[in-house]
């Protein structure tokens, strides 16, 4: 949040890519420690008082993980906590690897998450995942270890 006024005050030309990742801060704080020092309501509010461009919109970014982030409820929470401001979604599934604790959304939940963004006419993409299969998709980084436990490559989450 400082850097976004900091550029709005020196009046930086950036396009903005905003990971949100969460809908509420409890959420938030345990996927992205910052959201301690910066919670979402600083966050937003700093995002609604950014000066875009004419034809610029901020791109929030949201990184799905199955059962934690996904569910309609947090689509709702997200569509209000951006109402207002010229933005466009963008619903990353997240990339599954063997040592995370975390899961790809269903598909279905992936489908009706965006939805009901779409319904409160937000522009959605949805990123398509490539190299998953060989650990090179985005989130993982394929290492030439191999992981002992399961005999597959190592994976670190970035």
């Amino acid at each position: 949040a400082p850097r976004l006024e900091q550029f709005a005050r020196e009046g930086i030309p950036v396009k903005l890519a905003v990971s949100l990742n969460a809908s509420t801060d409890e959420q938030r704080q345990r996927l992205m420690p910052i959201n301690r020092a910066y919670n979402l309501a600083r966050l937003i509010q700093t995002c609604r008082a950014y000066p875009l461009a004419r034809r610029d919109r901020i791109t929030f970014e949201y990184v799905l993980l199955g059962g934690i982030n996904d569910g309609p409820e947090d689509a709702q929470r997200l569509s209000r906590l951006v109402r207002g401001i010229r933005c466009k979604i963008n619903l990353i599934p997240f990339n599954e690897f063997s040592t995370s604790p975390f899961k790809k959304p269903a598909a279905d939940r992936l489908r009706r998450f965006a939805e009901i963004l779409l319904a409160d006419h937000l522009t959605v993409t949805v990123r398509e995942s490539r190299g998953q299969d060989i650990y090179a998709a985005c989130g993982q980084l394929r290492t030439n270890e191999v992981h002992e436990a399961e005999n597959v490559p190592a994976a670190i989450n970035l």
